[in-house]
């Protein structure tokens, strides 16, 4: 442990009891056999930050320090794989959403979009990219609120151009609670670069009720919506600190997509405790 000023700095994969009382009611109940009931399993919340360890730390599951007591790397991952499938990873990020905007630190005025490719090591979801030397890819596509929060995130392959995720990103977004009344869904505005420049495209935002705000091709860097949309690079500097985020190691693609999920809702959470803190 860090100390500074004596008192120690919590790591990043540590679960505090807040976290944990929104996180443990999402994992499914695994009853043990009366008859031959076979190891005891591993306590949920210990996997669950050797989870967080490798998002952090980018580490390869079989070199998980085992004097962490989180358990070994193949535990950790079949966890990993367990929840996945049973849909952990979307909820809590929705419940997390929800959270905030009962915190009025939603703003779905307007949303911002963006794309960039991480390095890869194989798996579906991956293509030739043009930006990279042809060399194979995949690309994570986020979008955001205005103050730049997670709201949703996909993953393609490193051939598919931006633009194709115009319409999936939006329609992505869970609905989110948090206040009386309907859910909120749709953000007002979406702000993208000229990467998204494309009529056909525009036409389809409108018809989910949001209004397109793109950048011209061959207009001038500078030409205004950097001031509004830097929010979604700024997000994506913070997702990429997860070093499991920064290369693609994952040859199955929803094991990769249950980390990026995943790291969308830390960054919410972390959103969270500052405004329960000031």
């Amino acid at each position: 442990m860090i100390r500074r000023c004596g008192v120690a700095r919590r790591k990043p994969w540590d679960v505090d009891d807040e976290l944990w009382v929104v996180i443990e009611p999402l994992l499914p109940k695994v009853e043990r056999r009366a008859r031959h009931p076979g190891r005891k399993r591993h306590p949920d919340r210990l996997v669950f930050q050797g989870i967080l360890f490798v998002l952090h730390t980018g580490i390869a599951w079989e070199h998980l320090p085992q004097e962490l007591g989180f358990g070994s790397g193949m535990t950790c991952w079949r966890r990993l794989a367990e929840w996945t499938e049973a849909g952990v990873w979307p909820r809590l990020h929705e419940v997390l959403l929800a959270e905030l905007r009962g915190a009025n630190a939603l703003d779905f005025s307007r949303a911002a979009v963006d794309g960039p490719h991480p390095r890869i090591k194989g798996g579906p979801k991956t293509g030739r990219s043009p930006v990279d030397r042809g060399r194979a890819g995949s690309k994570h596509h986020l979008i955001t609120d205005a103050t730049g929060i997670p709201l949703a995130a996909t993953l393609t392959g490193g051939n598919r151009n931006d633009v194709t995720q115009l319409i999936p990103l939006p329609q992505a977004v869970p609905p989110v609670r948090g206040k009386r009344g309907r859910p909120r869904r749709r953000p007002g505005v979406v702000l993208a670069d000229r990467g998204y420049d494309h009529d056909k495209y525009r036409r389809l935002l409108w018809d989910l009720g949001v209004k397109p705000q793109i950048a011209r091709r061959g207009t001038e860097h500078g030409s205004g919506l950097g001031t509004q949309r830097w929010v979604v690079e700024r997000a994506f500097a913070h997702l990429h600190w997860f070093r499991r985020l920064r290369i693609r190691w994952e040859i199955r693609d929803d094991i990769h997509e249950a980390f990026l999920s995943l790291a969308c809702s830390i960054l919410c959470w972390r959103r969270l405790k500052k405004l329960r803190a000031s």
